[in-house]
């Protein structure tokens, strides 16, 4: 990488390009993208986000993401799993949303999914991290949307009845949760991840 792939942030240190694109994004960047993430919640939350971005940008997503969590029982997919028809056009009238008929069925059904794969697993952590990218054998910050690993994660996730889990939108996902670290090498935040990664202790 290099200095091309990184601006200067608003106290005057270089940050991933990408988080110039809207104010919000310097906050998300910093705190959350790519830090190491073991909660099943917030594990299937992003993945759910994730799913609604398709088609969409994530400024538009991270923008409604507080009405999804209170549209969603916070992401609870034990409580969302039981969610019946009645709940589904609930969330069609909910203008705090993105009003999606697939996509709010598509996290019924991945929540129900998910459920399973806890009681298979452990946890959700513990079967994600299965999937981390190994350091010495990824490609080059940012130069990618998918790899080995998200492919194989969406293959396995479409087999077990997951849906809009594609192998971008998982590597997209697995960015955001830090199966990988894909900061920009000169990125202030890149040297933060790494060390947040080798103190991690991986789900098992």
């Amino acid at each position: 990488m290099t200095a091309a792939s990184t601006i200067i942030g608003t106290d005057g240190r270089p940050r991933c390009r990408w988080c110039a694109s809207a104010p919000e994004f310097e906050a998300y960047h910093d705190r959350e993208w790519g830090f190491p993430v073991a909660d099943d919640v917030r594990l299937f939350e992003k993945l759910s986000l994730e799913g609604f971005q398709s088609g969409l940008s994530w400024r538009t997503i991270l923008a409604k993401r507080e009405n999804f969590r209170r549209a969603f029982d916070g992401f609870d997919f034990h409580k969302v799993a039981m969610y019946t028809e009645t709940h589904v056009a609930k969330l069609l009238q909910n203008e705090g949303i993105v009003r999606h008929r697939g996509k709010i069925e598509a996290v019924v059904n991945n929540a129900q999914c998910a459920v399973r794969l806890q009681a298979e697993h452990g946890s959700l952590a513990a079967y994600f991290w299965q999937f981390e990218t190994d350091p010495a054998t990824a490609a080059p910050p940012q130069t990618v949307s998918i790899s080995p690993e998200s492919t194989a994660l969406s293959k396995d996730l479409k087999k077990r009845g997951w849906k809009f889990v594609g192998p971008t939108t998982m590597f997209a996902f697995m960015q955001a949760m830090g199966l990988i670290n894909d900061h920009a090498e000169e990125c202030v935040i890149a040297s933060r991840v790494a060390e947040m990664r080798q103190r991690f202790s991986k789900p098992a």
